[in-house]
């Protein structure tokens, strides 16, 4: 499966798509298809950019 959020870039603002009570995260960085974001309400994640899609909410 291909890394469906490989435009994202340090900086973006995204929800996860299946928790949207972490409420909006910034992306810290897109490595290999693992994208960290740190979330207002669940801190620091790292996610499998080939199993999530990320929606983006705009750029911070």
């Amino acid at each position: 499966m291909d890394d469906q959020n490989s435009f994202l870039e340090p900086g973006m603002l995204v929800r996860h798509p299946a928790h949207p009570e972490w409420g909006v995260g910034q992306v810290q960085s897109n490595i290999g298809g693992r994208v960290t974001v740190n979330f207002a309400d669940e801190g620091k994640v790292v996610i499998d950019g080939r199993r999530i899609m990320l929606v983006l909410v705009g750029e911070g």
